[in-house]
Formats: structure tokens, C-alpha cells, sequence
């Protein structure tokens, strides 16, 4: 079979797939990097290692493909978004990744939100502002050393690295990616003036922004020798990883969603123009010309449940469990959890254990329980985060009807939707069927899919949808679902009135936590 590997640079390992036009992933590869934690408040990847690990993944997974006689015609690249590194001319890293974890530039999004700024700024970008955007970060790293800034020759992100290591030559970056830095115009189609001067740098310090589809024509001669395969092998630049998740699970056509939850989460939509909803609650990322990917991204989503299984000791010990062990603990609280009805018994839980991003893209804010009584247990706390982690997805999906773009079913997609409870929670809290994707790597089969398109083997996205393997949907239970409805509101306004007492409590923290 003619296949194309879908490479996707991730925060923690970078995983490469082959599919052909069947949409089906025919291997995978995964190699993994740690997230550098060295000092407070910050979240970096060792550039050189994460370029290393795209050629490793793309050596194995072409050995994979001449081992089942399968033909690579052309890889796709999907990599993740807000990641900032210095680079020199020809695409070498000069420091770490600063990935979109990073809580360093947390005051200078304060300062652009004080000053007013923010929303005209977003309303061009598309991206919120906040600390995990490249605009912020390079406004932070400006105050710190201006010189820096200015005498650096590239700046750039994870596709930039990628793209140097696999292709070499002129720096490139394709709109997805663009989309998301904070500094790109997504309706003009280009680099934003003030966002430019906001972050000191210039238009030529950034890649030559490129459709996704855009196809570089040869790997770097090393490359190809290291992997096996012919150098004038296509290599579409591709997206960002949040919007090919989308076509992963085929949600492109109007009026379907994705979702995705494991770690943490998000919710997307496609629509065909770019825009931004009047609360400035979602982002605005690029997946085509005439596919835009609206959505909010949450911290915090199958982590609760794994803090959970250390915070409430369900196996008492002196180490903290990992792996397969911890899976296993993490099934046990769920299974418990579910034997709760929903709303857990007048438990409210404001689910921001890593802080919080959409819908409320408010720096500082900090976990909560609302409503607490001397019955309740360990599985009503872990039932509450569950159902507080939904409602924020559920938050989201309320801003879509004011950006015109409805939804009528929804994808899921990642490791926490393995749990019947967290897809039952899910379909009841947005209060629409879920069908969980079959295939686990949406985004390097999105990756997979936009280069069958790109180089001519899939002529329409939108059949990504029928090509996709679903499982059938997850109802809503309806009693469930009024109780979800009536308590929404509940964690809007107690977001709203605890944020200042959040923010404070998090301002006295040594070191602080991520935004």
C-alpha cells in the first residue's frame, strides 16, 4: 500500500503513524523526551532532542513500512502549538523550547490585559492572551534581555525545529502553527504589526508563513540515508496538533466537535471563515484556507483523577505510582465514583488543579470544592472533579452558539475516554451523543490525512468524516443532563467570585503554579 507517515512533535515524545487513503493506521512509533521542569514556574523541551527524536521516530516508522511491503509516498507533520526557541540561521537551536506550560510570563498577560490591549489583540490573532502564547513569552524574554530579542537571528517553535531537522533550508512555518502564536493576523494573512512590536521582533526573525498543505520537495540528504527512503520524498509542512485532532476523528463537517481528554483537554469545532466569539472565550486556529478550527483548551482533565489517586491515598504507600500501576488505580477510583449520582450530592468542584485556560483564560486561578459536608466521600470527590473538568468542556460548547457554529454530535478522542463514566459524564454535561474515535492517535492520523490531501490522494477533507471509524454514540441520560444544566451556572458565577481570592492564594505560592 502507498502510505504517508504522520509525524507528530508533541510535548512529551513524538509519535509517527502510516495510513493510506483507508484512513486506517496501518503502525506506530513513539519516542519520548521528558518535559524539563528547572526552576519555578517554568516547562521546557531540550530543542536538540526533540529534533533527534522527529528523525528516530521517522527512521523506525520507514522501517515498519519496507518490513510490511508498504511504499512511503510523503510525510505530514502535525507538531504542538505555543512553543517558543531561539534558533540561529540555519535552524540550529540556541536554548531550550519554551514550551506553552511555562508560567513565566504570567504578569506581562496581566499587563496587556490591564492596558487593554488584550481583546483587539485577540480579535486579530485568534489567539487568547495569556502566558502560554509566544507573543507573551517573547514580551517577557524582551524585558528581561531587549538585546536578546532583536540580536536573535530566528525565532521559532516546534514545526521550525522539526522542519530544520527533516528539510533544512529557508525558514518556514506553515498558518496553523502561525495561527497560534499570538502575532499572526488570521483574517489579513499575515504578521501582526503591534503583536510585532509588542514582542520585539520582526517579520524576518519569523518563518515564511505557508498553507498546510504547502509541500517541501526532499528531506535533508542525511535524513533520507538515516531512514531509508528516496531524498525528493514529499514532506507537507502540515498543522498544529490541536486542529489535526479534528481530522483525526473526522470532525470537520459543520455541526460536529471534537474532543479531546486525556491529561488535559479541548473542544473544537471546524467552521469555514475565521472568528472569534464576542466573549473572547475561544481560540482561532488555521487548519486550511477554508477550514478554521474554533475551540477552547483546559488544563486540567484526566490528571484530576490521578491526583485524586495519590491526594486520597486509595493504596496508602511511600512512592507515587506510575504506569501501569497507577492506571489501575485510576480505574479502581472510577469505578467508585460511578456508583454516585449525578451533581454528587451537592458537591461542586472548580477543577483547576494546573490553573485553567478557555473559557476563562484568567492566570492564577486554583482548584476548588464548593459545598462540602461531613458525608461526603472519597468517590464524591472524584465524581465532582470529573464532572467539573465536563463542565468546562461544556463551558466552551455554550460559546459556540454565540460564534454561529452549533454542534450536533461530538468525537472523543484520548486515553480518559477509555472510562465509560468520564463519556457518560461527558454526553450528559454537554448534553449531545459521543462517539468515541476507534483509532487512540487522532492527530498523527490528522497529520496522516491533510498529506493524502495535499499530495492529491484525498480530494475532499470533509470525507475524512465517513472515512474515520467511530464507535456508536453515547446517549445522554437526561435526568443527568438537567442536573448538569441547572449547576453550570453555579460554576460560572463561583469562577467569577473566588477568582481574586484564587489569584491571591496563588501569588503567595513559592514557587508558583502553572498558569
Amino acid at each position: 500500500m502507498d502510505v504517508v507517515v504522520g509525524l507528530d512533535s508533541g510535548t512529551t515524545a513524538t509519535k509517527a503513524v502510516t495510513a493510506g487513503v483507508d484512513a486506517r493506521v496501518r503502525d506506530l512509533v513513539s519516542v519520548g523526551y521528558p518535559l524539563l521542569v528547572p526552576g519555578p514556574g517554568r516547562a521546557e523541551l531540550d530543542a536538540g532532542r526533540l529534533q533527534r527524536a522527529a528523525i528516530e521516530a521517522l527512521t523506525a516508522i520507514a522501517g515498519h513500512a519496507r518490513e510490511r511491503g508498504d511504499r512511503v509516498v510523503g510525510i505530514a507533520l502535525s507538531a504542538a502549538m505555543h512553543g517558543v526557541v531561539p534558533m540561529d540561521g540555519d535552524g540550529a537551536p540556541l536554548g531550550p523550547l519554551v514550551t506553552w506550560a511555562d508560567a513565566r510570563a504570567t504578569e506581562w498577560a496581566r499587563a496587556l490585559h490591564a492596558d487593554g490591549r488584550a481583546p483587539a489583540l485577540h480579535a486579530r490573532t485568534g489567539t487568547p492572551v495569556h502566558a502560554m502564547s509566544p507573543l507573551v513569552k517573547l514580551s517577557w524574554e524582551r524585558a528581561q534581555d531587549g538585546g536578546r530579542v532583536g540580536a536573535t537571528p530566528r525565532w521559532g517553535g516546534v514545526k521550525e525545529l522539526v522542519l530544520a531537522a527533516l528539510c533544512g533550508g529557508p525558514q518556514v512555518v506553515d498558518r496553523s502553527c502561525a495561527s497560534a502564536t499570538g502575532m499572526y493576523d488570521i483574517r489579513a494573512g499575515r504578521w501582526d504589526d503591534e503583536a510585532l512590536d509588542i514582542a520585539g521582533v520582526r517579520a524576518d526573525q519569523l518563518g515564511e508563513v505557508l498553507p498546510t498543505t504547502a509541500v517541501l520537495p526532499a528531506l535533508r540528504a542525511d535524513v533520507a540515508t538515516a531512514a531509508g527512503l528516496p531524498a525528493d520524498t514529499p514532506v507537507v509542512v502540515g498543522a498544529s496538533d490541536g486542529v489535526l485532532a479534528n481530522l483525526g476523528v473526522g470532525a470537520v463537517r459543520p455541526e460536529v466537535a471534537a474532543v479531546s481528554l486525556g491529561t488535559s483537554g479541548a473542544m473544537r469545532v471546524v467552521v469555514p471563515t475565521p472568528r472569534v466569539d464576542p466573549g473572547r472565550r475561544l481560540f482561532c486556529y488555521a487548519l486550511t484556507d477554508e477550514h478554521w478550527v474554533l475551540g477552547g483548551a483546559v488544563n486540567n482533565g484526566g490528571s484530576v483523577v490521578r491526583w485524586a489517586s495519590i491526594a486520597l491515598a486509595v493504596e496508602p504507600g511511600e512512592h507515587e505510582p506510575q504506569g501501569e500501576e497507577a492506571d489501575a488505580l485510576d480505574a479502581r477510583l472510577l469505578e467508585e465514583a460511578a456508583d454516585v449520582p449525578a451533581g454528587s450530592a451537592g458537591l461542586l468542584c472548580l477543577p483547576y488543579l494546573l490553573g485553567e485556560r478557555a473559557p476563562w483564560w484568567r492566570s492564577g486561578l486554583r482548584g476548588a470544592y464548593l459545598g462540602l459536608r461531613r458525608e461526603h466521600r472519597r468517590p464524591h470527590l472524584v465524581r465532582a472533579a470529573v464532572e467539573g473538568v465536563c463542565q468546562q468542556l461544556a463551558l466552551v460548547h455554550d460559546a459556540f452558539a454565540a460564534s454561529d457554529a452549533p454542534v450536533r454530535e461530538v468525537r472523543a478522542t484520548g486515553g480518559a475516554v477509555a472510562s465509560p463514566l468520564w463519556v457518560r459524564t461527558l454526553a450528559a454535561a454537554l448534553d449531545l451523543p459521543v462517539r468515541v474515535a476507534d483509532s487512540p492517535e487522532g492527530t498523527a492520523l490528522g497529520a496522516c490525512l491533510l498529506g493524502l490531501h495535499a499530495l492529491g490522494a484525498l480530494p475532499d477533507l470533509d470525507a475524512a468524516t465517513a472515512l474515520v471509524t467511530v464507535h456508536d454514540p453515547v446517549e445522554p441520560d437526561p435526568a443527568d443532563a438537567a442536573v448538569y444544566r441547572e449547576l453550570r451556572p453555579l460554576v460560572e458565577r463561583s469562577t467569577d467570585a473566588l477568582t481574586d481570592v484564587l489569584t491571591a492564594l496563588d501569588a503567595l505560592d513559592d514557587p508558583p503554579h502553572p498558569v
